[in-house]
């Protein structure tokens, strides 16, 4: 009879999974309400807040009493990357395709309202459950098509990763292209994707980048604010949802 495999413990954490011990004083604390406080410091400080001895501070306790809960501050991101994630939206009676398009757009949008996530997303692949109800929620609306489950599961991979990689982009031209303090373009930084074009335009030689100069030169990047604009986030996305719906068309 195969072993059964010991889950890693921010897993085993993550899911309830730890083995109960009756011995000793009733916790003070548990990991949901410290988890709830690294999240309210990252919400209002950033990712540079959160530290063991902030969170403990936060709560109440010596930094030394959050080892009981959590392993170390890898641990603790690895959780807050999970726990702050909204529930995926509900499906209702849209098709597969209407529904993974508001999917990927709810996908950003809770990026864009804690861009903290930004960076945890690439350092922690997703292992909680609440992660793994919006891959759920993606492979249900896709269940009729006729993909395989590796194409449904890489399909939605590819959507969750265009979500990322858009609300990455959108974020970095909002902060760096505006200044909080001033309200207008940061000293050195760039305010929009008109002015990226013309930046551009100054930097690129038509000989080393021949392809690209003319793009740039036609006005690609005028008239519109870039990535900002929900335009830009539709296209590529239909892109993909293109490609989904030609894979699916090709089955038998």
């Amino acid at each position: 009879m195969a072993q059964e495999r010991a889950l890693p413990p921010v897993v085993a954490r993550m899911w309830g999974r730890e083995p109960l011990t009756r011995r000793g004083p009733r916790p003070r604390l548990d990991l949901a309400r410290i988890v709830s406080a690294a999240i309210e410091l990252a919400d209002t400080e950033g990712l540079t807040g959160v530290s063991m001895g902030s969170v403990a501070a936060r709560v109440g306790v010596a930094t030394m009493a959050l080892y009981r809960y959590v392993g170390s501050k890898d641990e603790l991101l690895t959780v807050m990357a999970d726990s702050a994630v909204p529930a995926p939206p509900a499906r209702g009676e849209l098709s597969w395709r209407d529904y993974l398009a508001l999917w990927t757009r709810a996908n950003r949008d809770f990026l864009l309202e804690r861009p903290w996530l930004l960076s945890l997303d690439r350092m922690t692949p997703p292992m909680g459950p609440r992660r793994m109800l919006w891959l759920d929620r993606a492979l249900d609306a896709l269940a009729g098509t006729a993909l395989d489950e590796g194409e449904k599961v890489r399909a939605a991979t590819a959507l969750t990763g265009y979500a990322l990689s858009d609300a990455t982009l959108t974020h970095g031209m909002s902060a760096h292209g505006m200044s909080a303090e001033a309200g207008g373009p940061d000293e050195g930084g760039i305010g929009g994707a008109a002015e990226y074009g013309e930046v551009l335009a100054e930097v690129l030689d038509p000989l080393s980048y021949p392809a690209l100069s003319a793009a740039v030169h036609s006005g690609v990047f005028r008239g519109a604010e870039g990535w900002v604009e929900d335009a830009d986030f539709v296209f590529g996305l239909n892109l993909l949802l293109d490609g989904i719906e030609a894979l699916n068309a090709r089955r038998p």
